[in-house]
């Protein structure tokens, strides 16, 4: 049986061509997969799902009879991926006419063959026990499954878990994908409510000027400005509610966000780091600017970045 057998851990270039492609892919941590393999009548499925987790996590769910499999099936995942609770289900299905034993239980058949004509004597009944009286007690006979042989089916379950593994990151692939076009859109989204802000902030200090001009005027009547001193409060004021650093930064962060995107593979976490970044800069704009609304497009900011964060986690 080994012979026709493909064994999963030579080299399988269709597998490693699917991972170069993927190593600068973004995989969010959901996903699926699933394969089916029949050789000498010796059927194997496996599935591979995941949800989110902070780290690799594994679990499975193998027949008691296969467990010396489990470690060699965990190390496989583990190779391709790195974060995720990830589950792995194995069935083992022998179809091969052999695959059962049927041993008789003589101890048992004997006492209960003397039991019964001990009964037929006790109480002068007509000795007619026969072999078809006996058949249908499933006590006499224990069932046994045929072993395996442990280098075939070790084979066997690692491709079918190979290729599984193939489909289920070609599914968080897709997915990651689905991820990425969304967190870029919400990005470029920002992007465009921080160049509003960025044209917005010079024209509250000249309102300010206005203003203070006006309050001045009605407070003295008649009497003369101080200029200086009209320029020295606006000043003051322009420095206080300036936010061209913010906005920069956030821009800065912005630009890191996107190429850490286009640079795919394990980025979960910069992820992360990287939009709360960008939600203190955004606070720190909410907090300086007073201005209706500046403090307006602030909430709006504060929102994409909450509903980027939440993408975020379902990134490996």
């Amino acid at each position: 049986m080994l012979e026709n057998l493909v064994i999963y851990k030579e080299i399988n270039w269709g597998f490693l061509t699917l991972c170069l492609e993927l190593i600068i892919t973004v995989c969010s941590m959901t996903g699926f997969g699933r394969s089916t393999n029949t050789e000498a009548n010796i059927e194997v499925t496996v599935e591979i799902k995941s949800v989110n987790h902070r780290y690799f996590e594994y679990s499975s769910r193998i027949p008691r009879t296969y467990q010396y499999l489990d470690e060699s099936i965990k190390e496989l995942l583990k190779s391709k991926i790195v974060r995720g609770k990830v589950e792995a289900s194995v069935s083992i299905v022998n179809n091969s006419e052999n695959s059962l034993l049927l041993d008789i239980n003589d101890a048992y058949a004997s006492a209960l063959i003397s039991s019964l004509r001990k009964l037929g004597k006790k109480y002068k009944l007509k000795d007619d026990l026969k072999l078809s009286s006996l058949v249908g007690n499933k006590d006499l006979f224990n069932v046994k499954s045929v072993d395996i042989e442990e280098e075939f089916i070790t084979n066997l379950v690692l491709n079918s878990a190979g290729e599984a593994l193939d489909s289920f990151i070609e599914a968080r692939g897709r997915e990651g994908k689905k991820l990425v076009d969304d967190i870029i859109g919400r990005a470029d989204n920002i992007l465009g409510k921080v160049t509003v802000i960025e044209e917005r902030s010079p024209e509250t200090v000249k309102e300010y000027r206005v203003r203070l001009e006006n309050k001045i005027k009605e407070l003295l009547g008649d009497s003369t400005v101080d200029e200086q001193r009209l320029l020295t409060e606006i000043a003051i004021f322009a420095d206080r509610i300036a936010v061209a650093e913010e906005t920069v930064r956030l821009r800065s962060h912005i630009s890191a966000l996107k190429a850490l995107l286009e640079t795919g593979g394990d980025i979960g976490k910069k992820l992360d780091f990287i939009v709360q970044e960008m939600n203190r800069e955004t606070n720190t704009i909410g907090s300086k600017a007073q201005d209706i609304e500046i403090g307006k497009i602030v909430i709006d900011i504060k929102s994409e970045i909450e509903k980027i964060r939440e993408q975020i986690q379902n990134i490996e």
